[in-house]
Parts: C-alpha cells; sequence; structure tokens
C-alpha cells in the first residue's frame, strides 16, 4: 500500500465510514478540475462528487459529468 492509500484507509477509519475509495477516480477528477479550472478547485471538485455519491449517485457516473464540465470550462 502508498501513504495515499494508507492515509485515505485511516481517514476513512476515523470518520466511521464502511467505503471503499476509489482513489485513481478522485485523483483524476482533481487533476482535470485544477488544470482546467482552477487549482482550488480540485478539492472543491471532489468534494461534491463525494456529496453525490452520498445521495445515491454512481460515483463514475458522476466523476464523468464533472470531468466533461471541467473540460468545456472556458479558459481564464
Amino acid at each position: 500500500m502508498s501513504t495515499v492509500d494508507d492515509w485515505v484507509a485511516e481517514a476513512a477509519r476515523a470518520l466511521g465510514l464502511d467505503a471503499t475509495v476509489d482513489t485513481p477516480l478522485l485523483l483524476d477528477l482533481a487533476r482535470e478540475a485544477a488544470h482546467a479550472v482552477a487549482r482550488p478547485a480540485a478539492p472543491l471538485t471532489t468534494y461534491l462528487l463525494g456529496l453525490a455519491v452520498a445521495g445515491g449517485a454512481d460515483a463514475g457516473e458522476a466523476a464523468g459529468t464533472l470531468t466533461r464540465l471541467a473540460r468545456e470550462w472556458p479558459p481564464a
């Protein structure tokens, strides 16, 4: 396991979460938001994905929607 995987597993346990985290999906989404929108958009976008998933959305579909939105975002 990598340091990131260890961190995610421990953070999930500390929050009482019994969930599998798709780390590559989250990191890819964060990268897209950071590069296409603005750096601070990365954590905020992954937070929004978490809210959507907590509300019942499919993680892959919601990440796809957010990735498309980021890629279509007008340049600064």
